[in-house]
């Protein structure tokens, strides 16, 4: 399947490159001036990045980026409930990959509680995440084979809590059946205010994951991904 064969809503832009080196520098370079932009007008700025081994690339890249890092909040879209010592560990991959080099001066804000069970230990996330202004300024999303995107699986029990929380919550925990892991996601509502949002994928099925969601896009429950491909929206790909 070719990129020209989407049918995108208007507004959505993708850009396409030939390998995942390509794809993470050129998201590298948008992404630090987006970063400098805000923060050229504001005193701290929000970095909300996603796990997996697509981002690893773009994380080497921005971490050498010349920005004001101590200005720059990092954090996780969302996390798989394990310590830092489990190879599930998103924390541990953003630490070992983005938080190196010159990236090592940024503030990390941690979406996982030590030694608490998962819904203990959201309510210290909220309050954590109640400091954090919004809108974020900069989101980067992954996304799966069955459209989730961030932890919003179609399966978890939990998905309305994550797409329309009752009381403004910023954080949902989330029990999908396919997945080995309890996970923790920030929730639809904060995931569409950011200002600035990429989608990073990689590989032939994430086109053809692309085109089922462009299809019957208000059904979210479906396919979460359905909800941010709107206007704005930069999509880069490489095969």
């Amino acid at each position: 399947m070719k990129t020209s064969e989407l049918a995108l809503p208007e507004g959505v832009e993708i850009l396409a490159s030939d390998t995942p080196e390509e794809s993470a520098e050129a998201l590298a370079e948008a992404v630090s001036a987006e970063l400098r932009q805000r923060l050229s007008r504001a005193d701290r700025v929000s970095l909300v990045v996603s796990g997996g081994s697509t981002p690893v690339p773009f994380f080497d890249a921005l971490s050498r980026a010349e920005l004001d890092w101590p200005r720059v909040t990092v954090l996780l879209a969302d996390e798989r409930w394990v310590p830092e010592s489990d190879p599930a560990s998103n924390t541990a991959l953003v630490k070992a990959r983005l938080l190196q080099n010159r990236a090592a001066a940024a503030q990390w804000l941690p979406l996982f509680v030590p030694g608490a069970a998962p819904r203990q230990g959201v309510s210290q996330i909220e309050s954590r995440l109640a400091e954090l202004e919004l809108p974020l300024d900069v989101l980067i999303l992954g996304l799966g084979s069955d459209g989730h995107t961030a932890s919003l699986f179609p399966d978890a029990p939990e998905l309305m809590q994550g797409l329309a929380p009752k009381d403004g919550q910023r954080v949902a925990i989330m029990t999908p059946p396919s997945q080995a892991q309890t996970r923790v996601t920030l929730t639809l509502p904060v995931l569409m205010s950011a200002r600035f949002t990429a989608l990073h994928v990689r590989g032939e099925e994430k086109l053809r994951t692309l085109a089922r969601a462009t299809v019957d896009p208000g059904n979210w429950e479906a396919m979460p991904i359905r909800a941010l491909l709107r206007p704005g929206l930069n999509i880069y790909w490489s095969r």
